[in-house]
């Protein structure tokens, strides 16, 4: 059974709401008798020797931070809600990221509130408590215990996340009576913003999720860690890849992808964004996530991929790699000005540098190359000014990592991409040439070949580290890297 048959019992709290019966189910209700023989016979479950989770001194000075720049405004950040996918089966969840970010939890329909008090805020994490077993919930409900899994006591939540805990059932209620100036995170628990609705306006709300966003800029020491096993999870998974080469050639672009993905599952919560598993004319499609096409000797497989940690951090690398262990010459010859291009921009990320420095000092070099190869007219600084490399080039150079794989996406222009670089800061430099299959401004033998070369990068005191140098980057590199996969 997949799906929780979901029945009425036979003497139903009047209090509460009655557990909705399946159209179709086999059991037309529940008699008094059963229903009350589930009530009694049950072991004491409860945990009782947890320890915190490992980031709860990072989420209490985080939640500090937010309640200073805050004071006398009650917050609300909700982790979401449950999504549908078809008909009775719902999406996996995932967290809000800013609830995650400040409490560590990642159930669904949870809500953060930090209430204001003199001298800061008091905050309470407001959860679904362990599903009833007097009205049947545990066993009748599609979202009972017997059916997905046991959920956290409040008193363990508490215990776990070092925050008072309260029952979410209550709180829409109690919103609804709220009075003071309110600001929410939207788009993640319409319950919750409807209860707020007369009590927040879009400007004070979009403040609150800037701030969120612009928080994470800096990671701190437990985001580094995490960020790390993301990207040594990651390395392991593209060695995974290459020993399966042979038999992606065998099927299609799908069994590099799931390649990947039992790797993340094993060691991870999941992959951090759609795995791109582009072979051939594909690597020219920057988002190619159908993953349907074959793989090929002779073409190259462009692989953007991240596993996620079970905190929600995530890498983001990619590597272009010839399907059969050797690059052709003009393959290497692409492959090796795009990686010019990324030592250039890896060079660049330096603290205090201009967050643009590192785009900028890729980009000139993948100009001189195009120039160079006569596909566009120099002078090269005439190519920059009028942008006339990005038909071969089109993205940028690369975007702040953390636990969005785009992240921070909120933040202020004026603190991102107008910004200045920071120890603590993470960013992948992505440098990228991608000749389309049906570009006629280029010679016949470029067409269909695409290259991107990814990594992910710390701003440290000093300069910076690349957090996913285990993976080979050069050309020769890595086909003696796959040689020695491949045995």
């Amino acid at each position: 059974m997949t799906v929780a048959e979901e029945l009425t019992p036979a003497t139903p709290d009047e209090s509460e709401e009655p557990i909705k019966q399946r159209k179709n189910g086999l059991y037309p209700g529940v008699s008094d008798e059963l229903a009350e023989n589930m009530k009694s016979g049950w072991a004491d479950t409860e945990l009782r020797d947890l320890e915190p989770v490992p980031q709860a001194a990072e989420t209490a000075a985080r939640r500090a931070a937010l309640s200073a720049r805050f004071p006398g405004e009650r917050l609300v950040i909700p982790a979401g809600n449950l999504k549908t996918r078809s008909n009775d089966t719902e999406y996996a969840f995932r967290a809000s990221v800013e609830y995650a970010y400040l409490t560590g939890n990642q159930t669904e329909d949870g809500v953060l509130v930090l209430e204001p008090k003199d001298g800061g805020h008091e905050a309470t994490i407001y959860l679904l408590p362990r599903s009833d077993r007097e009205n049947g919930e545990f066993w009748l409900d599609g979202q009972g215990e017997l059916w997905v899994g046991r959920r956290h006591s409040l008193t363990e939540a508490e215990k776990l996340y070092g925050i008072p805990a309260s029952d979410v059932r209550e709180l829409a209620g109690a919103l609804g009576e709220a009075t003071g100036p309110v600001r929410a995170v939207r788009g993640y628990d319409a319950g919750i913003e409807a209860a707020l609705t007369d009590k927040v306006t879009a400007e004070r709300d979009e403040e609150l999720r800037v701030f969120l966003s612009e928080a994470r800029l800096v990671k701190d020491g437990f985001e580094v860690g995490e960020l790390q096993k993301a990207v040594d999870s990651t390395v392991r998974g593209f060695e995974d890849v290459v020993k399966v080469l042979d038999k992606a050639e065998a099927t299609s672009e799908r069994y590099i992808e799931g390649t990947f993905f039992l790797r993340a599952r094993v060691e991870g919560n999941d992959v951090g964004y759609g795995t791109i598993a582009a072979a051939g004319p594909h690597a020219c499609t920057l988002h190619w996530v159908r993953n349907d096409g074959p793989v090929r000797s002779g073409d190259l497989l462009l692989l953007d991929a991240g596993v996620e940690t079970h905190t929600y951090y995530t890498a983001d690398v990619t590597r272009t790699l010839p399907v059969n262990g050797r690059f052709s010459e003009l393959q290497k010859k692409i492959y090796d000005a795009v990686y010019e291009a990324q030592e250039a921009g890896i060079a660049a990320v330096q603290p205090g540098a201009k967050y643009r420095d590192f785009h900028d000092a890729a980009q000139r070099v993948l100009a001189e190359k195009l120039v160079e190869w006569g596909l566009v007219e120099g002078p090269v600084e005439r190519v920059l000014e009028l942008g006339l490399q990005r038909r071969w080039t089109l993205h940028g150079t690369g975007h702040m990592l953390g636990m969005d794989v785009h992240d921070c996406a909120a933040a202020r222009t004026e603190t991102y991409v107008d910004g200045v670089l920071e120890p603590g800061m993470c960013l992948t430099v992505e440098p990228g040439l991608y000749f389309q299959a049906d570009d006629l401004t280029v010679p016949e033998e470029y067409r269909g070949i695409g290259v991107r070369i990814e990594d992910d990068i710390l701003v440290t005191g000093s300069g910076n580290r690349n957090l996913s140098a285990a993976l080979p980057r050069r050309s020769d590199e890595v086909e003696a890297w796959m040689a020695s996969l491949k045995g």
